[in-house]
Protein backbone atom coordinates (compact mmCIF):
# COMPACT_ATOMS: atom_id res chain seq x y z
CA UNK A 1 0.00 0.00 0.00
CA UNK A 2 2.85 2.68 0.41
CA UNK A 3 4.54 1.61 -2.64
CA UNK A 4 1.04 2.29 -4.54
CA UNK A 5 1.11 5.90 -2.66
CA UNK A 6 4.48 6.87 -2.98
CA UNK A 7 4.14 6.03 -7.08
CA UNK A 8 1.53 8.79 -7.41
CA UNK A 9 2.75 11.63 -9.22
CA UNK A 10 3.24 14.47 -6.60
CA UNK A 11 0.60 17.38 -6.96
CA UNK A 12 -1.74 15.45 -8.41
CA UNK A 13 -4.75 17.13 -6.80
CA UNK A 14 -3.31 20.64 -7.82
CA UNK A 15 -3.01 19.56 -11.62
CA UNK A 16 -6.90 18.56 -11.40
CA UNK A 17 -7.96 21.66 -9.73
CA UNK A 18 -5.81 24.01 -12.66
CA UNK A 19 -7.99 21.98 -15.30
CA UNK A 20 -11.16 23.70 -13.67
CA UNK A 21 -9.60 27.40 -13.82
CA UNK A 22 -10.19 27.88 -17.73
CA UNK A 23 -13.63 26.09 -17.20
CA UNK A 24 -14.74 28.64 -14.90
CA UNK A 25 -13.97 31.73 -17.13
CA UNK A 26 -15.85 30.02 -19.97
CA UNK A 27 -18.32 29.85 -17.81
CA UNK A 28 -18.56 33.92 -16.88
CA UNK A 29 -18.13 34.25 -20.84
CA UNK A 30 -21.74 31.87 -20.73
CA UNK A 31 -23.08 34.20 -17.99
CA UNK A 32 -21.86 37.16 -19.76
CA UNK A 33 -23.55 35.82 -23.31
CA UNK A 34 -26.88 35.02 -21.14
CA UNK A 35 -27.29 38.44 -18.73
CA UNK A 36 -26.81 40.53 -22.34
CA UNK A 37 -29.81 38.54 -23.78
CA UNK A 38 -31.82 39.65 -20.97
CA UNK A 39 -30.64 42.88 -20.89
CA UNK A 40 -31.51 43.08 -24.87
CA UNK A 41 -35.22 41.54 -24.07
CA UNK A 42 -35.76 44.15 -21.40
CA UNK A 43 -34.76 47.38 -23.00
CA UNK A 44 -36.70 45.90 -26.31
CA UNK A 45 -39.75 46.19 -23.80
CA UNK A 46 -39.47 49.29 -22.73
CA UNK A 47 -38.01 51.09 -25.82
CA UNK A 48 -41.40 52.54 -27.07
CA UNK A 49 -42.10 54.06 -23.40
CA UNK A 50 -38.50 54.99 -21.66
CA UNK A 51 -35.89 55.24 -24.58
CA UNK A 52 -33.82 56.37 -21.68
CA UNK A 53 -34.29 53.51 -20.18
CA UNK A 54 -34.15 51.04 -22.70
CA UNK A 55 -30.56 52.84 -23.38
CA UNK A 56 -29.43 51.90 -20.10
CA UNK A 57 -30.19 48.11 -20.91
CA UNK A 58 -28.30 48.15 -24.10
CA UNK A 59 -25.87 49.63 -22.64
CA UNK A 60 -25.23 46.92 -19.99
CA UNK A 61 -25.93 44.47 -22.58
CA UNK A 62 -22.74 45.83 -24.83
CA UNK A 63 -20.36 45.78 -21.67
CA UNK A 64 -21.44 42.58 -20.70
CA UNK A 65 -20.35 41.36 -24.68
CA UNK A 66 -17.10 43.53 -23.69
CA UNK A 67 -16.54 41.66 -20.69
CA UNK A 68 -17.26 38.30 -22.25
CA UNK A 69 -14.10 39.09 -24.57
CA UNK A 70 -11.99 39.39 -21.84
CA UNK A 71 -12.99 35.95 -19.83
CA UNK A 72 -12.92 35.01 -23.52
CA UNK A 73 -9.15 35.69 -23.72
CA UNK A 74 -7.62 34.58 -20.21
CA UNK A 75 -9.71 31.46 -20.39
CA UNK A 76 -7.56 30.45 -23.33
CA UNK A 77 -4.03 31.64 -22.25
CA UNK A 78 -4.50 30.01 -18.74
CA UNK A 79 -5.28 26.76 -20.28
CA UNK A 80 -2.27 26.87 -22.03
CA UNK A 81 0.10 28.61 -19.63
CA UNK A 82 -0.94 25.80 -17.01
CA UNK A 83 -1.29 23.11 -19.83
CA UNK A 84 -4.55 21.76 -19.48
CA UNK A 85 -6.13 22.67 -22.67
CA UNK A 86 -8.58 19.50 -23.57
CA UNK A 87 -10.49 18.76 -26.54
CA UNK A 88 -13.58 19.30 -24.68
CA UNK A 89 -12.43 22.49 -23.14
CA UNK A 90 -11.90 24.03 -27.15
CA UNK A 91 -15.89 22.60 -27.88
CA UNK A 92 -17.14 24.28 -24.84
CA UNK A 93 -15.22 27.29 -25.25
CA UNK A 94 -16.94 27.47 -28.78
CA UNK A 95 -20.04 26.59 -27.78
CA UNK A 96 -20.37 29.71 -25.39
CA UNK A 97 -18.84 32.19 -28.42
CA UNK A 98 -22.04 31.16 -30.24
CA UNK A 99 -24.03 32.29 -27.45
CA UNK A 100 -22.07 35.28 -26.23
CA UNK A 101 -20.99 36.79 -29.79
CA UNK A 102 -23.27 35.42 -32.07
CA UNK A 103 -26.71 35.20 -30.55
CA UNK A 104 -26.43 37.82 -27.84
CA UNK A 105 -25.14 41.01 -30.51
CA UNK A 106 -27.75 39.57 -32.63
CA UNK A 107 -30.48 39.82 -30.46
CA UNK A 108 -28.60 43.40 -28.61
CA UNK A 109 -28.36 44.79 -32.94
CA UNK A 110 -32.18 43.61 -33.04
CA UNK A 111 -33.71 45.30 -30.27
CA UNK A 112 -31.30 48.47 -30.60
CA UNK A 113 -31.23 48.96 -34.18
CA UNK A 114 -33.86 47.15 -36.61
CA UNK A 115 -36.83 46.71 -34.72
CA UNK A 116 -36.77 50.72 -33.09
CA UNK A 117 -36.38 51.75 -37.25
CA UNK A 118 -38.50 49.77 -38.74
CA UNK A 119 -41.70 48.71 -39.07
CA UNK A 120 -42.49 44.79 -38.45
CA UNK A 121 -42.45 43.22 -41.91
CA UNK A 122 -41.27 46.07 -43.69
CA UNK A 123 -38.48 45.40 -46.68
CA UNK A 124 -35.95 47.12 -44.18
CA UNK A 125 -36.49 45.13 -41.11
CA UNK A 126 -36.86 41.63 -42.97
CA UNK A 127 -33.24 42.94 -44.39
CA UNK A 128 -32.06 43.32 -41.25
CA UNK A 129 -33.59 40.32 -39.75
CA UNK A 130 -31.94 38.41 -42.70
CA UNK A 131 -28.55 39.61 -42.56
CA UNK A 132 -28.06 39.13 -38.81
CA UNK A 133 -29.46 35.48 -39.12
CA UNK A 134 -26.37 35.09 -41.62
CA UNK A 135 -23.97 36.92 -39.16
CA UNK A 136 -25.03 34.17 -36.94
CA UNK A 137 -24.30 31.37 -39.48
CA UNK A 138 -21.13 33.04 -40.73
CA UNK A 139 -20.20 33.37 -36.86
CA UNK A 140 -20.88 29.59 -36.53
CA UNK A 141 -19.42 28.21 -39.55
CA UNK A 142 -16.25 30.20 -38.54
CA UNK A 143 -16.30 28.44 -34.75
CA UNK A 144 -16.70 25.11 -36.54
CA UNK A 145 -13.52 25.99 -39.04
CA UNK A 146 -11.77 26.61 -35.76
CA UNK A 147 -12.44 23.92 -33.87
CA UNK A 148 -10.65 21.22 -37.22
CA UNK A 149 -7.87 23.62 -36.98
CA UNK A 150 -7.24 23.28 -33.52
CA UNK A 151 -7.76 19.64 -33.46
CA UNK A 152 -6.22 18.77 -36.93
CA UNK A 153 -2.90 19.86 -38.54
CA UNK A 154 -3.19 21.96 -41.89
CA UNK A 155 -0.69 22.48 -44.59
CA UNK A 156 0.45 25.96 -44.96
CA UNK A 157 2.13 27.02 -47.83
CA UNK A 158 5.15 25.98 -48.12
CA UNK A 159 4.23 22.11 -47.45
CA UNK A 160 4.98 22.01 -43.74
CA UNK A 161 2.41 20.17 -41.51
CA UNK A 162 1.77 22.26 -38.32
CA UNK A 163 -1.10 24.08 -36.87
CA UNK A 164 -0.29 28.30 -37.79
CA UNK A 165 -0.73 29.65 -34.34
CA UNK A 166 0.46 33.14 -35.26
CA UNK A 167 -2.74 34.04 -37.15
CA UNK A 168 -6.09 32.97 -37.16
CA UNK A 169 -7.73 32.59 -40.38
CA UNK A 170 -10.91 34.73 -40.93
CA UNK A 171 -12.23 37.31 -38.64
CA UNK A 172 -12.97 35.72 -34.97
CA UNK A 173 -15.89 36.37 -33.57
CA UNK A 174 -15.40 37.59 -30.45
CA UNK A 175 -13.74 40.93 -31.92
CA UNK A 176 -16.85 40.68 -34.52
CA UNK A 177 -19.44 40.92 -31.96
CA UNK A 178 -17.00 42.65 -29.58
CA UNK A 179 -17.62 45.62 -32.80
CA UNK A 180 -21.09 45.29 -32.67
CA UNK A 181 -21.20 45.65 -28.92
CA UNK A 182 -18.84 49.11 -28.95
CA UNK A 183 -21.45 50.46 -31.12
CA UNK A 184 -24.07 49.90 -28.86
CA UNK A 185 -21.86 51.29 -25.75
CA UNK A 186 -20.65 54.56 -28.26
CA UNK A 187 -24.14 55.19 -28.45
CA UNK A 188 -26.48 53.25 -26.94
CA UNK A 189 -29.95 55.19 -27.29
CA UNK A 190 -32.71 53.05 -29.32
CA UNK A 191 -32.16 54.25 -33.06
CA UNK A 192 -36.09 55.11 -33.10
CA UNK A 193 -35.33 58.39 -30.98
CA UNK A 194 -33.51 59.72 -34.28
CA UNK A 195 -36.39 60.14 -35.88
CA UNK A 196 -37.84 57.99 -38.81
CA UNK A 197 -35.01 59.29 -41.54
CA UNK A 198 -32.30 59.31 -39.24
CA UNK A 199 -32.82 56.41 -37.54
CA UNK A 200 -33.10 54.17 -41.19
CA UNK A 201 -30.06 55.33 -42.21
CA UNK A 202 -28.20 54.61 -39.25
CA UNK A 203 -30.00 50.90 -39.46
CA UNK A 204 -29.14 50.37 -42.97
CA UNK A 205 -25.08 51.48 -42.40
CA UNK A 206 -25.30 49.30 -39.54
CA UNK A 207 -26.46 46.37 -41.92
CA UNK A 208 -23.52 47.37 -44.11
CA UNK A 209 -20.88 46.69 -41.17
CA UNK A 210 -22.43 43.53 -40.41
CA UNK A 211 -22.41 42.29 -43.58
CA UNK A 212 -19.22 42.89 -43.87
CA UNK A 213 -18.13 41.18 -40.67
CA UNK A 214 -20.04 38.07 -41.75
CA UNK A 215 -17.93 37.87 -45.16
CA UNK A 216 -15.02 38.59 -43.01
CA UNK A 217 -15.46 35.63 -40.76
CA UNK A 218 -15.87 33.40 -43.68
CA UNK A 219 -12.79 34.48 -45.27
CA UNK A 220 -9.64 33.24 -45.54
CA UNK A 221 -8.18 36.58 -44.28
CA UNK A 222 -5.37 35.95 -41.69
CA UNK A 223 -5.60 37.68 -38.60
CA UNK A 224 -2.92 38.17 -36.22
CA UNK A 225 -3.97 35.73 -33.07
CA UNK A 226 -1.59 37.35 -30.16
CA UNK A 227 -0.14 33.85 -28.80
CA UNK A 228 3.60 34.59 -30.09
CA UNK A 229 3.67 37.84 -28.69
CA UNK A 230 5.09 38.73 -24.98
CA UNK A 231 8.72 37.47 -25.21
CA UNK A 232 11.59 39.02 -25.54
CA UNK A 233 11.58 43.06 -26.41
CA UNK A 234 8.12 42.67 -27.53
CA UNK A 235 6.75 41.42 -24.36
CA UNK A 236 7.57 44.41 -22.41
CA UNK A 237 6.02 46.93 -25.35
CA UNK A 238 2.92 44.69 -25.30
CA UNK A 239 2.38 45.57 -21.56
CA UNK A 240 2.66 49.00 -22.25
CA UNK A 241 0.38 48.75 -25.13
CA UNK A 242 -2.05 46.93 -22.78
CA UNK A 243 -1.87 49.32 -19.97
CA UNK A 244 -2.48 51.97 -22.45
CA UNK A 245 -5.68 51.16 -23.52
CA UNK A 246 -6.47 50.14 -19.93
CA UNK A 247 -6.38 53.45 -19.14
CA UNK A 248 -8.21 54.69 -22.60
CA UNK A 249 -11.18 52.36 -21.58
CA UNK A 250 -11.24 53.28 -17.91
CA UNK A 251 -11.51 57.37 -18.74
CA UNK A 252 -12.48 57.20 -22.35
CA UNK A 253 -14.55 53.86 -22.55
CA UNK A 254 -16.72 55.23 -25.43
CA UNK A 255 -14.42 55.96 -27.87
CA UNK A 256 -11.38 53.34 -26.75
CA UNK A 257 -13.59 50.33 -27.40
CA UNK A 258 -15.22 51.21 -30.52
CA UNK A 259 -11.31 52.12 -31.54
CA UNK A 260 -10.07 48.83 -30.11
CA UNK A 261 -12.63 46.74 -31.95
CA UNK A 262 -12.26 48.42 -34.93
CA UNK A 263 -8.35 48.62 -35.31
CA UNK A 264 -8.37 44.92 -35.05
CA UNK A 265 -11.04 44.57 -37.33
CA UNK A 266 -9.52 46.33 -40.03
CA UNK A 267 -5.80 45.04 -39.84
CA UNK A 268 -6.45 42.23 -40.99
CA UNK A 269 -7.69 44.12 -44.29
CA UNK A 270 -5.60 46.07 -44.54
CA UNK A 271 -2.76 43.77 -44.26
CA UNK A 272 -4.37 41.22 -46.87
CA UNK A 273 -4.56 44.35 -49.25
CA UNK A 274 -0.92 45.39 -48.64
CA UNK A 275 0.16 42.03 -49.44
CA UNK A 276 -2.43 41.68 -52.68
CA UNK A 277 -0.49 45.15 -54.04
CA UNK A 278 2.48 43.98 -53.36
CA UNK A 279 1.69 40.73 -55.31
CA UNK A 280 0.18 42.62 -58.26
CA UNK A 281 3.18 45.13 -58.63
CA UNK A 282 6.14 42.15 -57.92
CA UNK A 283 8.72 42.92 -60.77
CA UNK A 284 8.86 40.40 -63.39
CA UNK A 285 12.42 38.48 -63.43
CA UNK A 286 14.90 39.13 -65.85
CA UNK A 287 15.63 36.43 -68.05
Amino acid sequence: MDDEKDSKPPHRGLKKGLYVIPTLFTAANVAMGYLAVLSSIRGFQVAATDPALAASYYNSAGLAIGLAILSDTVDGRIARATRTATEIGVQFDSLADVLTFGIAPTALVYAWAIAPAFPENSPGHNLGVFLLFAYLMCGAFRLARFNLQATRPHVLIEGAVKVDKKAFVGLPIPPAGGLLAALVHFSPAPLGVYGETSGQTYAYALMALIAVLSVLMVSTIRYTSMKATGKGRQGFFLVLLIAGMAMGVWFYSKYALLLIAGTYVAHGVVWWLIRLMGRIVKPAPFN
